[in-house]
């Protein structure tokens, strides 16, 4: 975490002068060249195994050259592309017609038709957040190496996380590292250990609790895996065989809870730039949108990485959480409670007064702040900003995390206004207390310019989270809904500038 040293304080002549923000020139656009392969799963089984009749007739010269005119063109475009394919070849074994031995040439060429390519960022690669690494090792003295993570959009807008990184230098200039071409999807961790007790009331708030339900959890262990509730729900079912049509949709409730809760891990080996968090649950089928990253202080004096991010199945929209010490292992989990609602979650990079603390936006308009005492769980808020200016009638919301400095908590916004143009603000919040609001920017910090108007949603300028480096703010927005870039300002210029 980086603590700013400013004293300035919000100006209290009602000056309307904004601060003066330079744009670095730096673009990260979308780069359809960088794809990843994921399953190609025909939904009806009875294709499937039709596909796999036509392999099985090939004579075993027809497999070789079939899959050498395979590897010839795709080998180069991946990593670890052999194994993916026999994993695939697993995953569609069960349709088989026979139990006969299969090589692994076969087997091979198999996986090959059962997985595609995703170009993950051909349609946009927009609203970027921004974290110091967790290894600044062999860093120049006044320099920092910062992730960055943006929202990655493909064929059939589906959205998911990808990162870049690079270094900021003594004198606040951005260096970014050149992406390698491969794109890399994590592991999911097997296993995974789920808690009975944030379970249960995670089905009490989603109404799914109930006999069924206390029949299921009552054989499990006060922490469970996805085959033991699986094999659970499977009993309960089965001793209920009358009713099973009545309480399918109860037990498939349960799945879909638990499969949203998962684990991945990537490879050590692999580039920053290489990993990509794909949509990997019920919850997440239309998209992962919208991470906002924070470098967490816990008790202890040790760090954490949150993100906050919005899961899209193509209907509901849904807070969820990730977390993470080394950007190698992430843990996904829902968000609880009556108040997790809507987009823009924000968390707070320490506790506040012995708390959790969060800046939501349940009603499409105002800035809320949300206590806690658990991070998963958040059941009261309180309003803390309302749209004011002209600039920002139509809504109002955060642009990531707040930012600890001397003279309060910097939160960078956004605002919608006529025309749905989007531009960015700020205001400052009581460190002690920051359900009061004591500084804000009359004018917008950050509108597009003409350079920047145009894209997949125009007139658009959107931040998930920026960064201080001694005294300067550091903010990485996207332009339009299709590229990022950087802007920078003094700290202390834009607490001066707020009345």
């Amino acid at each position: 975490m980086d603590v700013t040293t400013t004293t300035a304080r919000p100006n209290v002549s009602g000056s309307r002068t904004p601060p003066k923000v330079e744009r670095t020139g730096i673009v990260l656009r979308p780069n359809n060249s960088r794809v990843v392969i994921r399953p190609f799963q025909p939904a009806d089984d009875h294709r499937v195994e039709r596909i796999l009749g036509r392999i099985c007739a090939l004579s075993e010269a027809q497999v070789e050259a079939q899959l050498e005119e395979v590897m010839r063109e795709f080998r180069d475009r991946h990593q670890k592309i052999r194994q993916y394919f026999l994993e695939r070849f697993e995953n569609v074994r069960r349709l088989l017609l026979t139990d006969q031995p299969i090589g692994e040439g076969r087997r091979l060429l198999i996986g090959a038709y059962f997985t595609q390519e995703y170009a993950l960022e051909s349609a946009a690669l927009f609203n970027p957040s921004m974290i110091w690494a967790p290894d600044q090792s062999g860093v120049p003295d006044g320099s920092k190496r910062f992730i960055i993570s943006l929202r990655a959009t493909g064929e059939g807008h589906i959205s998911s996380i990808t990162f870049r990184s690079g270094l900021v230098d003594a004198a606040h200039r951005i260096h970014m590292d050149e992406p390698t071409r491969f794109v890399t999807a994590p592991d999911l961790v097997p296993n995974t250990l789920y808690d009975k007790f944030l379970f249960l009331r995670k089905l009490v708030e989603l109404r799914i609790d109930g006999p069924f339900a206390e029949q299921v959890i009552e054989t499990l262990g006060d922490r469970f895996t996805l085959e033991q509730l699986e094999a659970a729900i499977d009993r309960a079912l089965n001793l209920s065989r009358p009713r099973h049509h009545e309480l399918e949709p109860l037990a498939q409730g349960m799945r879909t809870l638990v499969r949203a809760n998962y684990e991945v891990a990537f490879d050590p080996d692999l580039n920053v730039s290489e990993r990509i968090i794909f949509p990997s649950s019920p919850t997440e089928t239309n998209g992962i949108e919208d991470a906002r990253f924070v470098e967490f202080r816990e008790d202890d004096g040790s760090t954490s990485y949150y993100a906050t991010y919005t899961a899209f199945d193509g209907k509901v929209v849904l807070p969820q959480i990730l977390e993470t010490k080394d950007f190698l292992r992430f843990k996904a989990s829902t968000l609880n409670g009556p108040e997790v609602r809507n987009k823009g979650l924000a968390i707070f990079p320490r506790k506040v007064n012995g708390l959790y603390a969060t800046l939501s936006r349940q009603d499409n308009e105002n800035i809320f702040l949300m206590y806690s005492d658990m991070l998963h769980f958040w059941y009261t808020k309180v309003p803390i900003a309302k749209p004011t200016y002209a600039w920002e009638f139509v809504q109002l919301g955060n642009c990531g995390s707040p930012i600890e400095t001397d003279a309060g908590w910097l939160v960078l916004t956004h605002g919608v206004g006529a025309m749905r143009k989007y531009a960015m603000g700020a205001f400052l919040l009581d460190k002690d207390d920051p359900s009061r609001l004591i500084g804000r920017l009359e004018e917008p910090l950050l509108e597009p310019n003409a350079n920047e108007r145009e894209g997949y949603v125009p007139n658009v300028v959107y931040s998930c989270g920026a960064l201080v480096h001694e005294g300067v703010l550091i903010i990485p927005y996207a332009m339009s809904d299709y590229a990022s870039t950087f802007a920078t300002v003094p700290v202390d210029d834009v607490i001066a500038a707020m009345v």
